[in-house]
Parts: C-alpha cells; structure tokens; sequence
C-alpha cells in the first residue's frame, strides 16, 4: 500500500500490467490505472490467495522481502494497475522457496480461474529474471523483516501471532539460506 501511495514515477513491464493480462475474464475498468487502492482491497486479494492455497505466515514474511527486493533490482513502481500481478509473482515464488507443500501455478490457476498456466509461467520466469534469480532469504533478512512487521503492528495496534520464531523454524531458516 505505501509504495501504491507514494510512487514517484509509473515504470512498469508489461507482464505486470492487467490491462494486458488481467486476472478474470471481466477485464479491468479503462481507468483502472488511476483508482486509489484501499487497504482493505490490498488485504483481500492477499487473504484469497493465502486461504486458498493454505500458505503460512512465515510465506507472507518471504513474499514481502521478494517484494521490496523486486522494487531495488529492476526498475518498476507498484501501481494501481499492476499491484495484484507483482503480489501473485511475490506470492507464486515465496510458496514455492518456503513451503514443504509448494503450491503449484497450475493450483493458482484453480484460485483464480480465468489466469492460465502459461501466463502463470511467464509472470514467474519474469519475476525470477527481474530479481536476478536471488531468492535465497538468509535467517538476519527474515529475522529482521519479522521483528519490523511485529514492531509495526505494535505502534498500530494491530494484533500480531504471540508465537515467536521457534527453534525449528531457524533451523529451517538456516539450512534454505
């Protein structure tokens, strides 16, 4: 939501852009480039996607770093016309690095029905090119976005999972990095 809101330019690629691949079959509004997103928009799609493909927590940790790793290695802004697209990429490759069960495109195909396995595919190597196939996440990098997320919802008193990064999870955290 804060890069939406506060971009300072429109650079995009084209395999981001939903005018040219949108996600359902309805299209997108003409001027669907220059509607001002609400947070409740950004979490709904996220929780769709998440419930749906029953992925963890530490996922969304994962996704969030190749998100902002995204926006430092190319040269791209998240905008209202291509956030959903970037947020699939970020959410297709996290499942894929963290979970034991990976979720699999054609599996997000079944989340959202209109996208097909090939767009899928292409959204993936692109996003994979764009960050320089660096999508090892070292233990300091995910202990230190977890540590910003919960001081986060501390000062906006957002409730926060009390279970913190147990002994298993760093292990498993160490060994991927």
């Amino acid at each position: 939501y804060y890069h939406i809101k506060n971009r300072t330019s429109e650079r995009y690629m084209e395999i981001f852009d939903e005018k040219k691949h949108p996600l359902t079959r309805d299209g997108v509004p003409q001027d669907y480039d220059q509607h001002n997103l609400e947070h409740k928009q950004i979490y709904r799609f996220i929780r769709t996607l998440f419930n749906s493909a029953q992925l963890t927590a530490e996922c969304a940790i994962i996704t969030l770093v190749y998100l902002e790793r995204l926006l430092t290695y190319a040269d791209i802004d998240i905008t209202p016309g291509n956030w959903k697209r970037i947020v699939l990429g970020a959410i297709l490759l996290s499942s894929k690095v963290w979970d034991d069960q990976a979720v699999w495109n054609v599996d997000y195909c079944q989340i959202l029905k209109d996208i097909t396995v090939e767009d899928m595919n292409e959204l993936e190597r692109q996003f994979l090119e764009m960050l320089q196939f660096n999508i090892n996440v070292p233990s300091s990098v995910y202990a230190k976005y977890y540590f910003d997320l919960r001081s986060l919802a501390e000062a906006n008193d957002l409730a926060f999972p009390g279970e913190p990064l147990s002994k298993e999870r760093a292990q498993k955290l160490e060994a991927m990095s």
